[in-house]
Order: C-alpha cells, then sequence, then structure tokens
C-alpha cells in the first residue's frame, strides 16, 4: 500500500478495531508494522478505537503503544488476562486506583504463581514434557521469539498467563489440558507458545470492554476483530465483523461467524487488506454485505473454510 492516507466508509455508530499483534498489526519476523501506518492514522483520524489483544505482557505493551501511537486506547494483554484502562474508559467511582502510567488495570484471570504451581504439579504427575517462559533464560526466550534482550526480559514479566512450549505427544498435551481444566485453567495455542491461563480468553475480555464502552457512551460501537492464530478465534468470535489473517505457522483458525474474510497476505500487509475490505471505501467494502458468509471459497474472500 503506499503512503496516501485510505478513506473509511462513512458510519453510523462509534466503531472499535481489536487487533492482534504477533503476525497480525506487527510481522512474525521483523515486527515491522510500516504497511499498517497510513491505516492507523486514518483509523485515528476518523475517532475509531485501534485496541490491541495480544499473547504480549502488560510491561511489553507500555511503550509498544507509544510507538504504535494507540497511548489513548486500552488494551488486553496475556490473551484476555489482562486489561488496562486509560482515563477515558475509567469509571469515576469504580476505577479508583491507576497506576504510575495512570492506567486501571484489571485481572480478569489467576494469580501466576497458582498458575505456575499448577503446572509444575500436573507435568510432575503426568510425567510429560514442556518448559514454561519462566524456566528459560533470556537468551532462550530471545532465540524463540527474535526479540531484543529488554524486549525479551518484559515478555518474562507475567502476571496472568504462562507460555510454555510443549515437547511431548499430541495424547499427552491432551492429558495435561484436562488435568489444568480441573483446576480451572485453559491452554489456548498462539504462534509461538502454548498459553496456559484461568478461564478467560481474548474474546471474554474483547466483550468485557465492548461492554464497558457502551456502558460509558450510551451506544453499542460497530467492532472488527483481525488475528491468525487459533489463540484469536474467541476475539473473531466476540465481534461483528472478523478477519483471519493468512499466518506463518500453518495452524487452523476457524472461528463461527458469519461475518468472516480470510486474506491473501499476511502480517500488516493482510492487517491492511482485512480493514480496507470491511471498511474502506472501496468496490469491494460496499459488496462486503452481499458477500460476506458464503462458504468455500478462496482466501481473499469472505468463508466458513480453512485457508
Amino acid at each position: 500500500m503506499s503512503g496516501a492516507i485510505p478513506q473509511l466508509r462513512p458510519a453510523t455508530r462509534p466503531r472499535l478495531v481489536f487487533t492482534d499483534l504477533d503476525g497480525s498489526l506487527l510481522d512474525h519476523d521483523s515486527y515491522d508494522w510500516a504497511p499498517a501506518r497510513p491505516w492507523l492514522v486514518a483509523l485515528k483520524a476518523s475517532g475509531v478505537i485501534v485496541i490491541p489483544v495480544t499473547s504480549k505482557t502488560r510491561s511489553e505493551l507500555l511503550s509498544l503503544r507509544q510507538m504504535l501511537e494507540l497511548s489513548a486506547s486500552p488494551f488486553i494483554a496475556e490473551n484476555g488476562a489482562v486489561v488496562a484502562l486509560p482515563p477515558d474508559w475509567c469509571h469515576v467511582r469504580r476505577d479508583t486506583s491507576p497506576g504510575a502510567d495512570g492506567l486501571v488495570v484489571r485481572n480478569l484471570g489467576i494469580d501466576i504463581g497458582l498458575i505456575r504451581r499448577r503446572i509444575a504439579i500436573w507435568r510432575q504427575r503426568l510425567g510429560v514434557h514442556c518448559r514454561t517462559m519462566s524456566e528459560m533464560s533470556l537468551e532462550e526466550v530471545a532465540e524463540l521469539t527474535g526479540l531484543g534482550d529488554q524486549e525479551a526480559r518484559l515478555a518474562r514479566l507475567r502476571e496472568g498467563s504462562e507460555p510454555l512450549v510443549w515437547l511431548d505427544s499430541d495424547d499427552a498435551i491432551d492429558a495435561f489440558r484436562q488435568g489444568l481444566a480441573g483446576d480451572g485453567l485453559r491452554m489456548v495455542q498462539g504462534g509461538r507458545f502454548w498459553h496456559v491461563t484461568g478461564d478467560t480468553d481474548k474474546g471474554r475480555a474483547v466483550g468485557w470492554l465492548c461492554r464497558r464502552f457502551e456502558d460509558l457512551r450510551g451506544e453499542a460501537a460497530e467492532t472488527v476483530a483481525l488475528g491468525d492464530g487459533p489463540n484469536d478465534v474467541s476475539m473473531l468470535e466476540a465481534v461483528e465483523a472478523a478477519v483471519v489473517i493468512r499466518g506463518r505457522h500453518g495452524l487452523k483458525v476457524t472461528p463461527a461467524t458469519p461475518r468472516l474474510y480470510r486474506t491473501e497476505s499476511s502480517g500488516p500487509q493482510g492487517w491492511v487488506e482485512g480493514i480496507s475490505y470491511f471498511w474502506g471505501q472501496s468496490e469491494s467494502a460496499t459488496q462486503e454485505s452481499a458477500s460476506c458468509g458464503s462458504a468455500g471459497e478462496s482466501p481473499g474472500h469472505s468463508t466458513e473454510g480453512e485457508a
């Protein structure tokens, strides 16, 4: 896409964009987001709020949201376990304890200490093999993620979820997942790691923010979400229009939603393709309502099949 600022088609309601980061708004390998910059500028100029929804930690997002010029937006971290609210998203009476960064933080999940203890217990009980991020050296985290040392340190500052690398069989992971489920924990698969969280996910956190927006603004927003991984499915199912960005990981992403678009491109190029399809002033955007939900089409069309 060129550097020209795109045009949005008119809207009758306020709009919210919920977006995954790694492999979606950010390139899977380089973390570059330059192709999406014109659209981010256009969305901001139109009053559209772009909300990161990611497996990254709150510590990682504090600087990243500044770089993306999303410092006025709330964000969802650790696959829905943590929600951070800027002042405009706070209730005067309910949200009374902002941190030094001005954000009110809500933990929708379970304390990280309990999660780590239960992982250790079930790993020993079942005799399975996995390695959690908290057990990895800084060098290992950096190698697995492609992050620099400082970013890798921030990635280890978990509050409500624990990433792990699975080193055993598929049958073993099923038993491990069932054991954790008995403790009220769940496993979701991302592009690089499995993530163990409490009884929450990206979709529940998105729903929580949508209700908060409606409470504060007095009307429901028009919503779209974009993601590339299995851990994005619940988010994609929680909004009105969903974009599955072509992944680089080969994992199936099959949200059950009638307004679904699958991109030809991956990363930020795919992000631009998806936003343009639903909200851009183009022929495809004007035809979107007629074509969404048709099954069995190739990537680059709305479909309920797997790309």
